[in-house]
């Protein structure tokens, strides 16, 4: 049985991706400074743990006996939504660098076989909408939009290097845009689906909600069992370097909103109020993981769907409880 270690497994993606490990036959040890919000963790182990402390790096790394792991997922990260990104961007350069300094360094150094490192298309420069699809190899001349994006190439970069020193395999993905059910829906953290589906569950029939921006913004959305299925399916390969994971169903930012408020059955306007937005427009060429045969299986509709019928059974449970300040 293979052993793996899930660094950030209470987090959205980390959570899914222990469920899957276990569907396919995994012994897991799941790591977090908390536990997971919404589900109960499925991993056979689950320690708590800031790896922040390089100390806590080696304690999650350590299976006694000489024994070691055959794969490490390191998706620990201070992140949010683009409002946190924007407001916190201390916070995410210190806590991230320090938590990916400290488990490639452990993990190389303790005898791991295979590394998985996540990254984000936050990477990248901003674009214009219509504008050619980039790959992986554009993300250099380097000009990442914010200071989330300059940390996560920099771990890139630094978990590359751990490869080339030591008998470790790295493998890392640029995540576009990943949602979901069992996210963060409300505190500041959300990210933008999961804000807008809280949103509209919460309005009246016919009321209005706030959007950030104007609702050109251009982006694509990848429901979270497609990116954790590339995520297996990636650290299964021979993929070096950085690939994209990130479906092609591009929309704007008011498409997204139409989504959710045709999702709920409500008449919703919507009211561009100024807040931060991030790039203008995405634009990708996923040919590098589609050459393992990987596709996006969930359309936006669908997945919102999904997403919004299970935030808005967290709004009625709120609710219930007294409806605390969001």
């Amino acid at each position: 049985m293979k052993r793996a270690l899930v660094c950030g497994a209470g987090g959205f993606i980390g959570g899914h991706l222990v469920k899957k490990l276990k569907r396919e036959g995994y012994w897991v040890r799941g790591v977090d400074i908390k536990e997971h919000e919404f589900a109960p963790t499925q991993a056979d182990e689950f320690r708590l743990l800031d790896l922040r402390e390089a100390h806590n790096c080696w304690e999650a790394l350590n299976l006694g006996n000489g024994e070691t792991f055959n794969e490490v997922y390191q998706l620990a990260a201070d992140m949010g939504g683009m409002g946190y990104i924007h407001t916190a961007e201390c916070n995410i350069m210190h806590n991230s660098a320090l938590i990916n300094i400290n488990v490639i360094d452990a993990a190389a150094k303790i005898g791991v076989g295979r590394y998985f490192f996540s990254s984000s298309v936050c990477v990248y420069r901003d674009m214009e909408p219509g504008e050619p699809a980039l790959d992986e190899s554009d993300a250099y001349p380097a000009l990442p939009d914010n200071e989330y994006g300059w940390e996560k190439l920099y771990a890139e970069r630094m978990a590359l290097a751990y490869a080339r020193q030591y008998p470790i395999e790295v493998r890392v993905a640029r995540f576009q845009n990943c949602y979901g059910p069992e996210g963060t829906w409300r505190g500041g953290r959300e990210k933008a689906p999961a804000a807008i589906c809280r949103k509209v569950a919460m309005a009246e029939d016919g009321g209005t909600i706030p959007v950030w921006g104007d609702g050109t913004a251009v982006r694509a959305y990848t429901y979270v069992d497609d990116t954790v299925r590339g995520i297996y399916m990636l650290m299964q390969s021979d993929l070096e370097g950085a690939t994209i994971i990130g479906g092609d169903e591009y929309v704007t930012v008011d498409d997204l909103v139409e989504t959710v408020i045709a999702a709920s059955g409500k008449e919703i306007e919507i009211e561009h109020v100024e807040g931060p937005v991030g790039v203008h427009a995405r634009n990708f060429d996923k040919s590098k993981i589609k050459s393992l045969g990987w596709e996006a299986g969930t359309n936006l509709r669908e997945g919102i769907e999904k997403t919004y019928a299970w935030i808005e059974a967290q709004v009625e449970v709120w609710k219930a409880r007294g409806g605390e300040p969001l």
